[in-house]
């Protein structure tokens, strides 16, 4: 019998292995038909769409070749918005991740009341984007907002409010402080769980060693952050560059395109001019944007992590 049962256990086993080792592929495939289905379908077809001309009849679509990437890179407008693309993104990872980490920092420390605090510092992550609009709206409305009050306490000699959102010079910082307050408690409970895993007997050796506080956080704190600032700003980045729904509700991309983003601008041609194959074609050229910076995160993270094991 116990001949017998080794025989069987050694053909059984290999088919009770057979079948876990297909368990996380089954588990995945549903994920996988979603993301084939309604993500990579659909960028396929937009890059389909970027060589053809608006579509005609039912479907039918004719062939242009590269005659609508000819007449983007000769078109003033999308190089405005890919500027405005570039710029908004840029100080939108500053600020947003700056301030979660500032924030991970403040919410790492001891003090009365901290989980309450932790919890406040959720809500703006938690709201919406339509009612953050209107709040902000209400802030800096030119007539009765608050902002006014501010405004006329630290520069008394100012004879009228600020138009604020309808300022040439004020609407995209106030669009990045926008999407900057909304975005940053992501990244500072991200950075947070970092800092509460990271071995307090790290800190003890460093405060025996005569090591203060900012030297701990410079040799201990920063570079066990480093990954996840990094991950960070790959994900503000994608974020900020697909950004829609603030920046068309505050500004609509004006006063006079200042805030006018490639995504903005892809929804203009396409469902105000009805211009198809052109939004197409400048999503297009946002996804290989988005794509190329993603690529640069990725060689600076690889690099610092290498850097990191000599």
């Amino acid at each position: 019998m116990g001949v017998q049962a080794s025989v069987n256990a050694q053909f059984i086993k290999p088919a009770q292995n057979r079948q876990r080792d297909w368990l996380p592929y089954m588990l995945a495939l549903p994920i996988i038909i979603y993301e084939g289905i309604f993500i990579l379908i659909p960028i396929i077809q937009q890059f389909g769409s970027s060589f053809t001309s608006d579509i005609i009849g039912f479907g039918a679509a004719k062939g242009v070749g590269l005659a609508n990437y000819e007449r983007m890179l000769n078109d003033k407008f999308f190089w405005n918005s890919l500027r405005v693309t570039l710029g908004f993104m840029a100080a939108t990872v500053i600020v947003a991740v700056g301030a979660g980490v500032l924030a991970a920092v403040l919410m790492n420390q001891r003090f009365r009341g901290r989980s309450i605090a932790r919890a406040v510092m959720t809500l703006p992550w938690a709201f919406p984007d339509l009612p953050t609009v209107l709040v902000f709206y209400w802030i800096l409305n030119p007539s009765f907002g608050i902002a006014n009050v501010f405004i006329r306490f630290f520069m008394p000699w100012l004879t009228e409010n600020p138009k604020w959102l309808l300022d040439i010079n004020l609407a995209m910082p106030l669009v990045v402080a926008i999407a900057s307050w909304k975005a940053f408690p992501f990244y500072g409970l991200v950075t947070l769980s970092v800092m509460q895993s990271i071995p307090q007997e790290l800190y003890e050796a460093a405060k025996v060693d005569g090591a203060n506080t900012r030297q701990a956080f410079r040799y201990i704190t920063l570079p066990a952050l480093l990954p996840i600032i990094m991950l960070s700003g790959i994900l503000a980045c994608i974020f900020a560059f697909r950004q829609f729904v603030l920046i068309f509700l505050a500004t609509g991309g004006g006063p006079g395109r200042v805030t006018e983003t490639l995504v903005i601008s892809l929804y203009k041609t396409a469902f105000r001019s009805f211009d198809f194959s052109y939004g197409a074609t400048i999503g297009v050229s946002g996804f290989v944007v988005v794509f190329v910076i993603t690529l640069l995160f990725v060689y600076l993270q690889h690099r610092q992590e290498a850097e990191a094991a000599r």
